[in-house]
């Protein structure tokens, strides 16, 4: 009996201690006004990460890539992670004091190259200078991908 009871006190504590716990990191996402500024303020690279509503690869990205450990600490030390869908019709955008809708700020940024989705934008703040990406990458694609902008911001 003793051992009964003292089986269930151990559970007990594990799980209650086990509530304790640090919780998993994830990536706090910011809507491209806020987060351009908080790029330019912060003196990080603005990873903008252009989706649509109905892209899969995007939505794959989100699931099986920006949900990795290693991904989520990369981008939170060096990057300011910014959803951007160019396809929302009431939002207006800023970047350096003019204003843009989603396609018109897609067109800049991009330098009027088209890309598809998901594309992933970074822009050096420091030298504003912008990086592209095209397409889905895997987490071992995207994390050689966020080393190499890093590398490109030393220079």
């Amino acid at each position: 009996m003793k051992k009964i009871l003292f089986a269930f006190a151990m559970s007990g504590l594990l799980i209650f201690s086990g509530s304790f716990t640090k919780p998993l990191e994830e990536l706090k996402w910011y809507d491209f006004n806020e987060g351009y500024q908080k790029a330019k303020k912060n003196k990080k690279i603005a990873l903008i990460d252009t989706y649509t509503d109905w892209c899969g690869w995007c939505k794959k990205m989100d699931r099986d890539t920006y949900t990795k450990s290693q991904i989520i600490e990369k981008i939170n030390k060096n990057f300011v992670p910014i959803k951007f869908n160019p396809e929302i019709k009431d939002i207006r955008y800023t970047l350096d004091g003019k204003e843009y809708s989603g396609m018109e700020l897609l067109s800049v940024i991009s330098n009027k190259q088209q890309s598809g989705y998901p594309t992933t934008f970074f822009i050096i703040t420091k030298k504003n200078r912008v990086m592209i990406e095209v397409g889905y990458q895997d987490a071992t694609q995207f994390s050689a991908t966020l080393d190499k902008i890093l590398a490109e911001s030393q220079n």
